[in-house]
């Protein structure tokens, strides 16, 4: 038994039991990852898949079993390899983050830019995505950091932890009527073309869930994952847009580029941005160092009582 074994299995379940995409995936060859899979079943005297030909199908009860196992050693060895690179390397490595990008143009860049200049060996690397990508980079062991504000929580091999509160704002043309009012009512926003996020991100659920409960129908002119994007679309005079108030953090604050934005918290309420951690990973100093610059509360003693499982009150 070797790791490569574990490796090859672990991935294969990955790729949906495509060893094709398996081989590619960890630079190899499909006949050798064949091999070896089957080498490591007859070392074990179970079958870890079920078979159609030489096609995987499906994972066997054994194999499920087995798969946990799995998981476990390879964790166990990539966590020895942050240990030597934290004690061996000191103050040098590389930090994944996987996050929306929302997160990563409004929220990230000063925290990023103050971890580089207290770690300057360390580099940095964003993976961008919507929310349940941001999860499955995280479980994948893609990125070892994750900021978004929905799905993180769902996934019971994460642990996450409140990060910051923000609320929506409503953007439109200087010109527009909703300019001149302080506090939009729904109604009125429901009858008006909107230029929103897509259902999957920065809190549009609150937004569906707010018009759902008025019995209102919004007129949905277009969605966007970019708060960019959707300020762009409203400059053309597509609709009102509805974006996380983070998207307005650097403009002026009444007409900025012919915006005008009015806070929309007493209609959509307070959403939740967090940060998560795959449960059982070593996290080493400087991954400890960033979690603070996003957060001051974050500190390593909370973090690591988190990671333990002791305690469960980290909410805002």
């Amino acid at each position: 038994m070797n790791l490569h074994q574990l490796r090859f299995v672990q991935e294969a379940v990955r790729r949906g039991l495509n060893l094709t995409e398996t081989a590619k995936a960890l630079h190899t060859s499909q006949p050798g990852i064949s091999k070896a899979i089957l080498e490591l079943e007859a070392e074990l005297g179970i079958d870890l898949f079920a078979r159609h030909g030489k096609r995987l199908k499906r994972v066997t009860e054994p194999g499920q079993q087995a798969l946990k196992s799995i998981e476990i050693i390879l964790r166990e060895v990539a966590n020895l390899r942050r240990i030597g690179e934290q004690y061996g390397k000191q103050d040098q490595g590389t930090l994944s983050i996987a996050t929306t990008h929302t997160q990563a143009r409004y929220f990230l860049p000063e925290p990023v830019a103050q971890l580089r200049r207290r770690w300057p060996r360390v580099q940095v690397v964003l993976h961008q995505g919507v929310p349940e990508q941001v999860a499955r980079m995280l479980l994948d062991d893609v990125a070892e950091v994750g900021v978004a504000t929905e799905a993180l929580s769902a996934h019971e091999e994460l642990v996450t932890l409140p990060c910051y509160e923000w609320q929506h704002a409503l953007v439109v043309p200087a010109e527009h009527a909703l300019a001149a009012v302080e506090r939009p009512p729904l109604e009125q926003l429901a009858r008006e073309p909107l230029v929103l996020y897509h259902p999957s991100v920065t809190g549009r659920s609150r937004i569906d869930l707010a018009f759902a409960r008025a019995r209102l129908q919004p007129q949905v002119a277009l969605e966007a994952i970019d708060s960019d994007v959707i300020k762009t679309y409203v400059r053309l005079g597509l609709g009102a847009g509805i974006v996380t108030e983070l998207a307005l953090r650097d403009e002026p604050p009444s007409a900025a580029g012919g915006l005008v934005s009015r806070p929309l918290g007493h209609l959509f309420g307070t959403n939740l941005t967090r940060v998560a951690f795959k449960r059982g990973t070593y996290l080493r100093h400087f991954v400890h160092a960033f979690a603070e610059l996003l957060s001051p509360r974050l500190t390593p003693a909370l973090i690591e009582r988190a990671m333990a499982g002791r305690g469960s009150d980290y909410e805002l």
